[in-house]
């Protein structure tokens, strides 16, 4: 198995609709499957230019504690992206973006870290791009800018191999810590700093 790495999302239920709004701004402006009608717990519908599980029939995650997603997402090109496309043939928009995709995503309505929260777990998609997700400053900067936009508390990045988890974004601040690391521990550490307000 290759490397699998991914950023994580922690944000109140509350807030999907809005990380999901933003991720739609993120999509390739052409689309060559037809969109995805969601339907999330609480009832509101979202139309996403995304699949899940690789199909674009409605899904209804009303009564359900996941919703997975298949992303193809834009990104302002950096000298890993640059690298990237010319090795993966994904050649740069007119704007200067970069499609990457997929990314695979796992909505987790009720997080495994901590009840009352959601998570949205982004992982890659193969090695190369697992390396890209480490080495680029604009994809981290797309994943914390979506935690700030959304509300989310805190923003995860994840090897999936037992090192430390890097925090890149936690209660409003960007941030270089890690878990374990010197100021947490131990991912209880961690959660224990996320507000219990619903502002």
């Amino acid at each position: 198995m290759g490397l699998v790495y991914g950023y994580d999302i922690y944000l109140r239920p509350r807030n999907v609709a809005r990380v999901l709004a933003g991720l739609v701004e993120l999509a390739p402006p052409v689309r060559a499957v037809k969109p995805l009608e969601i339907t999330l717990p609480g009832g509101d519908r979202l139309v996403l230019p995304f699949t899940s599980r690789f199909e674009s029939e409605p899904v209804d995650s009303s009564m359900s504690s996941t919703l997975e997603l298949d992303m193809s997402l834009m990104f302002d090109v950096d000298d890993a992206l640059c690298e990237y496309a010319q090795t993966s043939g994904a050649d740069p928009e007119a704007d200067g973006r970069v499609q990457i995709g997929y990314i695979y995503t796992t909505i987790r309505f009720e997080s495994l870290l901590r009840p009352g929260y959601t998570s949205l777990e982004c992982w890659a998609a193969t090695s190369g791009m697992s390396r890209l997700f480490a080495r680029s400053a604009n994809i981290r900067k797309v994943f914390t800018g979506l935690t700030a936009d959304s509300g989310g508390v805190c923003c995860l990045f994840d090897t999936g191999d037992g090192a430390p988890e890097q925090v890149c974004w936690l209660n409003g601040e960007p941030t270089q810590e890690t878990v374990p690391g010197p100021r947490f521990p131990h991912q209880r550490a961690l959660v224990a700093t996320w507000s219990d307000s619903e502002k």
